[in-house]
């Protein structure tokens, strides 16, 4: 039996390593001013965080709460506003963003005036040029209205991500996803309205009751828009969300794999012969489509700042953050937590994990691997005196006996095969280190 058929294909969807889940509270609390104070910051990431969404969807595990009452989205950025003043005199002079991020959450449950006050913030609190760096928010359906697209057109942003998901609504029903297709055609068309330059639509596939014949129906509706960007993700069934508590596991673990394998295949292909390249598992950018920056974050040496209770940042030597959680119960009192707290506690680092120069090369070739164009192998060795080869012998031994590799390496890439890229959520874990997958463990089995 090979690797590929003995492994789950679908373990953990490695957007970042390490992953929140293996953060730690720090103690003592290590102060901003010194951990910023020698890292380079001539080409940070700025990355707002939106904790807020209209409803949950079943599948969802994010750091977001349901609604916002009373006061609270006025009083979140309020704290926003605070910790942005304590963090822009903590970093320092010389600071300059590459990039910038609205997430969340649902950055547009904000309304028009709250999203214009969120784009002071970054660029008047923080120093971001909104008008000359790629500039990304997400969105959903029910949240895209005609004034706040055009606050966000007018102040800069060069990418709008649409969770859509599916366009038949019993797939979006089955997903615990309450939306009709007419309104997310409407939407659809309010954001090209507004011509931000890029537009990006999110769809799963493995929601119950689909088919290859649905999914090319939520394809064909997605490619009528003439999409710069599409994203296909695989649907997890994950513990304290919606379908974790519904679904029963009729399906034998291999089939389900085996379902979504299918569907990825096909949604893979048929995006190809529809002109659009694939960059990464996930990811389909149109080909000649003019899109600036990294969509699919994968650089492995940039610093970010993380604003809002569920952001993350990053410095070479330390990953932070604010406490993380699920169940929603947890989420709220983080949320309020964060609101309450006066600007003096915004100046230390709360909970995070140290980079070893061990995690520092897994980070490295995670981050690289997993995209279609592969890692540069001179890069790695350049940065670290070694190669992936000598560092990581036994994983690296394992993908080229499951085929997962490509066979040629005379480019001075490390790249995945097709089969390769699909079982990228299996390579990205099987390069986490022991401790790191202990501590998520540890978490997850709290």
């Amino acid at each position: 039996m090979s690797l590929a058929v003995a492994v789950r294909p679908y373990q953990n969807y490695v957007y970042a390593y390490p992953h929140k889940t293996a953060y730690r509270p720090l103690n003592p609390r290590p102060s901003l001013q010194k951990l910023w104070a020698s890292e380079p910051k001539g080409a940070l990431s700025l990355y707002l965080h939106i904790p807020f969404c209209e409803v949950r969807c079943g599948f969802c595990n994010l750091f977001t709460r349901i609604g916002a009452p009373g006061e609270m989205s006025t009083a979140y950025l309020d704290a926003l506003e605070r910790q942005s003043r304590v963090v822009a005199e903590c970093v320092g002079d010389g600071t300059h963003y590459d990039a910038l991020a609205f997430g969340g959450g649902t950055p547009t449950f904000l309304d028009a005036s709250e999203l214009d006050r969120l784009c002071d913030i970054a660029e008047f609190r923080m120093g971001a040029d909104l008008s000359s760096i790629p500039f990304s928010v997400e969105a959903s359906p029910s949240t895209v209205t005609a004034d706040r697209m055009s606050v966000l057109a007018s102040r800069g942003t060069t990418r709008l991500s649409l969770g859509v998901q599916s366009f038949i609504d019993s797939e979006a029903r089955a997903a615990a996803r309450p939306q009709k297709r007419a309104d997310v055609e409407a939407a659809l068309g309010r954001i090209r309205d507004a011509r931000i330059p890029v537009l990006n639509i999110d769809l799963i596939y493995g929601i119950d009751g689909q088919t290859e014949q649905t999914f090319k129906q939520s394809l064909d509706a997605a490619l009528a828009w003439v999409p710069e960007e599409l994203y296909l993700y695989p649907l997890y069934v994950r513990a304290l969300t919606g379908l974790g508590r519904k679904v029963d596991g009729t399906d034998t673990e291999t089939e389900w794999d085996e379902h979504r394998l299918r569907l990825y295949r096909f949604g893979r292909d048929y995006l190809e012969r529809s002109g659009y390249r694939q960059v990464s598992m996930r990811m389909f950018q149109r080909v000649g489509a003019v899109v600036e920056g990294a969509a699919d974050y994968a650089c492995q040496t940039d610093g970010m700042i993380g604003l809002g209770c569920g952001a993350r940042s990053y410095t070479a030597d330390l990953h932070y953050s604010f406490d993380y959680a699920v169940e929603m119960r947890e989420i709220r009192g983080i949320v309020d937590s964060f609101i309450a707290r006066p600007a003096n506690e915004f100046a230390y680092a709360e909970v995070g994990r140290y980079m070893t120069a061990d995690e520092t090369r897994r980070r490295h070739l995670v981050q690289s691997v997993l995209q279609a164009e592969g890692m540069d192998v001179h890069d790695y060795r350049a940065r670290f005196g070694s190669t992936p080869e000598d560092d990581f012998p036994e994983e690296l031994a394992r993908f080229a006996s499951a085929g997962w590799l490509a066979s040629d390496r005379g480019s001075g890439r490390l790249v995945l095969s097709a089969e390769g890229i699909a079982y990228s959520d299996a390579i990205g874990p099987a390069l986490f280190s022991d401790s790191v997958s202990r501590d998520m463990a540890d978490y997850e089995a709290k």
